[in-house]
């Protein structure tokens, strides 16, 4: 029995060094170098560009289209306030035009009743007849 456990002791010892010695060298193995490393980095940071320029392109195309509808609306705006406008000044120029004529007619009619051989004239000596 005792053979048999000096047999068995240096297998056992051998396996646990050897569970304990493969994962330390496994973990030391696989480490990163510093090219590994650097390479990382660089993809990360040309990600992270790429990124950055599709979302400014977006925001970019985005911000465009905005100020067009902005511009488009204001212009429209603009638009509808000079056909406003421009039909409130004509409607004061007729208006006023209209006023104008008709106080230079009342004006005329007035004189034309002072000067015999007028219509105007005529028309008031007959109304003035027939009142009794």
């Amino acid at each position: 029995m005792i053979k048999t456990s000096i047999r068995i002791l240096p297998a056992a010892f051998a396996l646990a060094v050897a569970s304990v010695a493969l994962p330390a060298m496994a973990q030391s193995t696989t480490a990163p170098s510093t090219t590994e490393k650097v390479e990382h980095a660089g993809k990360e940071a040309w990600d992270s560009t790429k990124s950055g320029t599709k979302k400014a392109v977006k925001a970019t195309e985005h911000g465009g289209e905005k100020a067009w509808d902005a511009t488009k609306r204001g212009s429209e705006k603009a638009w509808d306030a000079t056909k406003r406008g421009a039909n409130a000044t004509g409607k004061a120029v007729s208006d006023a035009g209209g006023a104008a004529a008709d106080a230079t007619r009342k004006a005329g009619d007035k004189i034309g009743e002072q000067i015999p051989g007028t219509a105007q004239h005529d028309a008031k000596t007959q109304n003035e007849a027939k009142k009794p």
